[in-house]
């Protein structure tokens, strides 16, 4: 049993044989260079190791174990920036991110969550802190010594961020936070927190400034703890007369909307590669159950049924993938992606759904049984239709980056 398998989790059923080969062929496209397929030949034989889609009673202890391993294995580097601070190199490699989380998201989706929010709630600091800040905060990201934790939403601000009620005024040398954050990833188990605020310098998005907020600050408080059904450490925090440094800001005053959107740009594309983990996972148990289960005489995969279903599965993974490795690459090269990142994180998250609940079907009752690896998946992929945009506001966003561009043409 390996240090991030829980004693009591139930083994999960190794997938059928040859999946590997086939889940690994998108490596060959353009999109990728020979360092790609090399990286991920590693960390999935690192994963398959360590990992499992299996959780104990305490998944605080689970993340804790996975963020020290995942560390300590060298893959948190590729979630920060900046060699001197403990980064792979001195930018965030998007495609990099999403190989790692897909392969990671085929392994074990608390082992993908723990690594997205290292990256994720240390992300504002890679792209906007000060030298100070970056030397006291990535180091220990990358080495899997600190948890971070990116606190945005509030009870009536997720997606509309502008309508953010939680607020900092000045008070001397720092700030006094007030206010509340909710479904917080992290929460409850983070060293820090990235937080966004209303400093008011404008209204509506214009006026919100962002924080590195420590755990132990006077005036933080995990208010209270939420279970989800995937569960992972989530959390709203209340902050009473909290006082943080001015040091401790990240960027200007009134530039958050901007560090927040800057940080989830670089990670939205990421959350598609998350979807085609679990897809990919779905697929191949698929596979192993068609194959395996004998029904009136001949296999499940003998039916025409079965196999249209299969085709329309993998077909969706392969168009889910090219969008997820095109919106990578191009920002990679220097693209701006908000369209091609909100056109990978709607297919690839709704595509993968139908994926999981075609996979469910086939393993009939089994699929329903709690422990099992489709039953997990199930689970797992309902929240990535909602975080980080919802399926309906990536709508918005396309269309309406796409009425701006006929608008400029």
């Amino acid at each position: 049993m390996s240090e991030t398998t829980p004693s009591n989790a139930v083994p999960a059923r190794t997938p059928q044989q040859g999946g590997k080969a086939s889940r690994m062929q998108h490596l060959d496209w353009p999109f990728f260079e020979p360092r790609h397929g090399k990286l991920v030949a590693a960390l999935d034989q690192w994963a398959a190791g360590r990992t499992a889609h299996a959780h104990g009673a305490d998944v605080d202890a689970t993340c804790r174990d996975l963020v020290r391993a995942l560390g300590e294995g060298g893959w948190l580097q590729h979630a920060v920036a900046g060699r001197a601070y403990g980064g792979s190199s001195d930018t965030i490699d998007t495609r990099t991110v999403c190989l790692i989380r897909e392969t990671l998201a085929y392994h074990d989706g608390l082992a993908d969550f723990a690594f997205a929010m290292q990256g994720l709630g240390s992300g504002a600091i890679s792209l906007f802190g000060t030298t100070e800040q970056r030397a006291r905060y990535l180091q220990r990201v990358a080495a899997g010594q600190a948890i971070a934790a990116f606190a945005l939403s509030e009870p009536e601000a997720g997606s509309d961020v502008a309508a953010m009620a939680c607020a900092a005024r000045p008070d001397g040398s720092g700030y006094l936070l007030n206010g509340t954050k909710t479904w917080i990833s992290n929460g409850g188990i983070a060293d820090f927190y990235v937080v966004f605020v209303r400093t008011g310098e404008a209204p509506g998005a214009r006026g919100i400034t962002a924080f590195v907020v420590d755990a132990d600050t006077p005036g933080l408080e995990v208010a209270e703890r939420i279970d989800v059904i995937a569960p992972h450490p989530l959390a709203r925090l209340r902050f009473h007369d909290c006082r943080v440094p001015a040091a401790q800001r990240l960027g200007e005053p009134g530039q958050g909307f901007k560090v927040a959107m800057a940080t989830l740009d670089v990670f939205r594309t990421s959350v598609a590669a998350a979807a085609l983990g679990f897809a990919r996972r779905a697929f191949d148990e698929a596979i192993g159950r068609a194959t395996s289960r004998r029904m009136f005489g001949q296999t499940l995969a003998d039916f025409q049924l079965t196999q249209s279903k299969l085709a329309e599965m993998a077909t969706g993974i392969d168009a889910a993938a090219l969008l997820t490795y095109r919106a990578a690459w191009m920002r990679d090269g220097g693209a701006r992606i908000t369209k091609e990142a909100a056109m990978a994180k709607m297919t690839a998250t709704e595509t993968a759904q139908r994926v999981i609940d075609a996979a469910v079907q086939m393993f009939g009752g089994q699929g329903v049984v709690s422990g099992e690896t489709v039953e997990r998946l199930y689970r797992e992929i309902r929240a990535l239709r909602i975080y980080e945009g919802a399926t309906e506001v990536q709508q918005l966003i396309i269309a309406r980056e796409l009425l701006r561009s006929a608008g400029a043409a």
